[in-house]
């Protein structure tokens, strides 16, 4: 089964009398009278990043991915907590020297600050990183409305191509390596419109595990189908250098994950002042699709208006 069964399955009545839980089908647990929200996120080394060879990279990609729960809920983050497990070669001196170095630069970068945390020897490197904002309000999943436009901040598949060249699938020039290394490891979160998007979206996620799983997740309770177009998504200049060179497939990484953008749907009428917001901010908002009838089957379609199939929608753990 995957997280979503075990989680039906096993845990699901036990939030059944806290609201704030959002019935365990969120990113965050939200309590509206203590205007208090909360994530919590384990990473796992060979699961969530490749290894422990660049200690103070990895500790920064798991705390923005962790308060990119918060973000794309429209909740500035405000604290954090960290535990990690390890041994003596993960939590070096060195290591753990780099690693409060890190921790202290994005501190300064996202205002936020360390509240504690817990750690245990362990023969397997993990962190578990829970956050902390307060908002009055946030975006929900399945508040998708009928003909919504589809949207995404920034440009995707970057992380993709940075972990293939990490592993060593990709090869590329000096420039292009360690410009989608740096997109992989420090992946670019949009602050400063979080709680801009109170005004005109309707229901919200990050992009963890890729486009079209985390878009499926952000509807899943509700019996739309959508239509995303894949010339519609935005992917950066440096990406398009490899897909003109045929090194990739533009339809290779939309169902890869990592990229922790935001996407939203919001009404065919707030499309203004998402144009006037994007400019104002210099955040790069695309629209990407339409929220569709249930009658409908949801479909990617190509440049030559087809109908595509995706052989994989994106990352799920399995148990």
């Amino acid at each position: 089964m995957d997280e979503f069964e075990l989680i039906n399955r096993y845990f699901y009545k036990l939030s059944s009398n806290n609201k704030s839980s959002l019935n365990l089908n969120d990113d965050i647990f939200f309590d509206k009278s203590k205007k208090l929200a909360i994530s919590v996120d384990t990473y796992v080394e060979g699961v969530h990043f490749i290894d422990f060879k660049h200690p103070n990279l990895v500790i920064k990609k798991i705390l923005r991915s962790s308060i990119s729960d918060l973000i794309c809920k429209s909740v500035k983050p405000k604290y954090y907590f960290i535990s990690g497990s390890g041994n003596k070669k993960s939590f070096s001196n060195k290591n753990l020297k780099m690693i409060a170095k890190s921790l202290k630069e994005e501190q300064k970068k996202y205002s936020i600050y360390l509240c504690g945390g817990d750690t245990v020897f362990s023969r397997k490197l993990s962190f578990t990183i829970t956050s902390v904002g307060f908002s009055d309000e946030i975006i929900f999943r399945n508040k998708a409305k009928l003909n919504d436009n589809i949207f995404v901040t920034g440009n995707l598949g970057d992380s993709f191509v940075g972990l293939k060249v990490l592993q060593k699938k990709i090869y590329l020039n000096s420039k292009l390596t360690n410009y989608f290394k740096q997109q992989y490891f420090c992946p670019n979160l949009n602050t400063n419109i979080a709680k801009k998007l109170l005004l005109f979206a309707n229901t919200s996620i990050d992009i963890s595990d890729g486009l079209i799983a985390d878009l499926e997740k952000l509807i899943n309770k509700q019996k739309f189908s959508y239509k995303v177009y894949l010339d519609k998504i935005p992917i950066s200049n440096n990406l398009k250098k490899l897909v003109k060179k045929n090194i990739l497939k533009k339809i290779s990484f939309i169902n890869h994950g990592d990229d922790y953008q935001i996407l939203f749907t919001a009404s065919p009428s707030k499309s203004r002042i998402i144009d006037k917001i994007s400019k104002s901010f210099g955040v790069k908002i695309s629209k990407i699709g339409k929220i569709c009838s249930p009658s409908q089957k949801s479909q990617i379609i190509n440049d030559k208006n087809e109908q595509i199939t995706l052989k994989n929608k994106g990352y799920f753990h399995r148990f």
